[in-house]
């Protein structure tokens, strides 16, 4: 006998309504995590402190900072370096605090119905 009124996959219309409302909650808080990322500043220095770079959430440059130490016309590679070496850990801090975001969203997919994306 065949079955009648069934829906695909076994699930009820108002458990897929609870997954939808689930799911637009969830992208409404990454959003909103997103923007508050954005706004934070993430600063790294290098050198003993002679360089300071500050970026943004958004992983730009927002202010390199140095010292007069630092500066040394016979030495411009050092200097240099040492600029690379702060930007490169203050967008690693970005990242780091944009994967701690994305891990606790997608935590909270766990209970979306034991959906996995």
């Amino acid at each position: 006998m065949a079955k009648r009124g069934g829906f695909p996959g076994g699930m009820m219309p108002g458990n897929m309504n609870n997954l939808m409302k689930q799911a637009q909650r969830m992208q409404r808080q990454m959003e909103e995590g997103q923007k508050e990322l954005e706004t934070k500043e993430f600063s790294a220095k290098s050198g003993g402190g002679a360089v300071e770079v500050v970026v943004s959430g958004k992983k730009e440059i927002l202010k390199v900072t140095l010292s007069e130490e630092a500066v040394d016309p016979d030495d411009i590679e050092t200097l240099q370096d040492m600029i690379v070496a702060a930007a490169n850990e203050a967008l690693r801090q970005a990242d780091e605090a944009n994967n701690e975001l994305m891990g606790k969203m997608a935590g909270g997919l766990g209970g979306l119905g034991g959906l996995s994306f």
